[in-house]
């Protein structure tokens, strides 16, 4: 086996290395050139090529940074001081990593960093996003609402407890939310009492997570009642139907023969013959369905916003065996089922939280595609 392979691709990947922070130079990659100077001498302090890139493209990366900031300064875009921030925090980011590297600052003493300046644009991009806010918010409308909540929610996160804007982000979650009461589905069956307040309490669980990253709100009647709360919506879910232990039992019979099997022995000689037996199979199927009907009404015009009718079902399933004849014609997929028997079946009120379970993945689906438009 030749080795010129093996030494071509090692040199390839050495000369690769030393060249990467150099091609990203000459390509106007300035600051990602300064990272791989920086990278390369922190392995190989004083390398001269590393030392060369590094100062070039440090101070092209400044220039352009910059020169990035005053044009940014001069814009007519209302957020343009945060595209200031952006060249600032790439500008610190930068004498940050030079800072880290002795041999670097050998080469750079002093890297400037701009402390001041980015607090100064920091808090000129949050008071435009602060005064934005409360313009859309006095439109007095929901989405204009919505819009103003994400300017305070950006202007707390420029500059944390800017003015009273934690006030004003609360003010404005109120406006743009959608208040929604959620009615329970109601059983009249005791027995599935426990099953159904399992079923209902996923629901709940999953809208409370769900608020949590929306504009939506969801109230139980018992809160909404507590609050004197009135609506935009309610979210309805009905039984129109459902079955629980639905059974079936099926029965087949399959005759079976095994050939040269010894029957029984004349004048002291083994007499061979075919032997038989009949495999009786039985197959117990338990079904299980509803039918969940979900219907969103708006509260002040009674109209009918979405409907859907979701379907569950679960099907339990039992297969055990009995055999006449005789035992040695059986096949070892039937022994297999006759040595089994048959299965308690799961309790009904089992059965009703297994064929919800369909029912839940269906609705949870439905209610994310149906509020996600707001």
């Amino acid at each position: 086996m030749s080795v010129y392979p093996i030494v071509f691709l090692t040199l390839s990947f050495f000369f690769f290395g030393c060249s990467s922070g150099k091609r990203s130079l000459e390509k106007g990659n300035y600051d990602q050139a300064v990272y791989k100077a920086v990278s390369r001498l922190q392995k190989n302090t004083g390398n001269p090529k590393a030392l060369k890139t590094l100062n070039e493209a440090y101070r092209y990366a400044s220039d352009d940074h910059l020169d990035n900031v005053r044009q940014a300064k001069l814009s007519s875009n209302v957020l343009r001081w945060e595209t200031v921030i952006k060249e600032y925090e790439d500008l610190n980011n930068l004498a940050e990593v030079i800072k880290r590297c002795p041999s670097c600052r050998q080469e750079i003493s002093v890297p400037e960093r701009y402390i001041s300046e980015l607090a100064e644009a920091k808090l000129n991009a949050a008071t435009i996003r602060y005064a934005r806010g409360i313009k859309l918010l006095e439109e007095n409308n929901r989405l204009s609402a919505k819009q103003a909540y994400y300017d305070f929610e950006k202007a707390d996160q420029l500059y944390p407890d800017f003015k009273d804007v934690v006030k004003k982000l609360d003010e404005a979650y109120w406006a743009a939310v959608i208040k929604v009461i959620v009615q329970p589905v109601e059983l009249n069956r005791s027995i599935y009492k426990y099953s159904n307040e399992y079923f209902q309490n996923k629901i709940y669980q999953y809208l409370e997570n769900y608020e949590q990253r929306s504009f939506i709100k969801f109230y139980t009647p018992k809160e909404a009642r507590k609050d004197e709360l009135i609506p935009d919506q309610v979210l309805s879910l009905n039984f129109d139907d459902f079955v629980v232990g639905q059974t079936y039992v099926k029965e087949r019979v399959e005759e079976v023969t095994r050939d040269s099997v010894k029957v029984g022995t004349t004048d002291g000689k083994d007499i061979y013959g075919t032997v038989k037996a009949n495999v009786v199979t039985f197959e117990k199927t338990i079904s299980s369905a509803g039918l969940l009907n979900v219907t969103v009404t708006d509260w002040r015009t009674k109209n009918t916003l979405t409907q859907e009718k979701l379907q569950g079902v679960f099907v339990w399933q039992d297969r055990w065996g009995t055999f006449r004849g005789d035992e040695r014609a059986l096949r070892n997929e039937d022994i297999s089922l006759i040595e089994k028997r048959e299965s308690l079946p799961p309790a009904p009120q089992e059965l009703f939280i297994e064929f919800t379970k369909p029912l839940y993945a269906q609705l949870t689906d439905k209610i994310r595609r149906f509020y996600s438009r707001y």
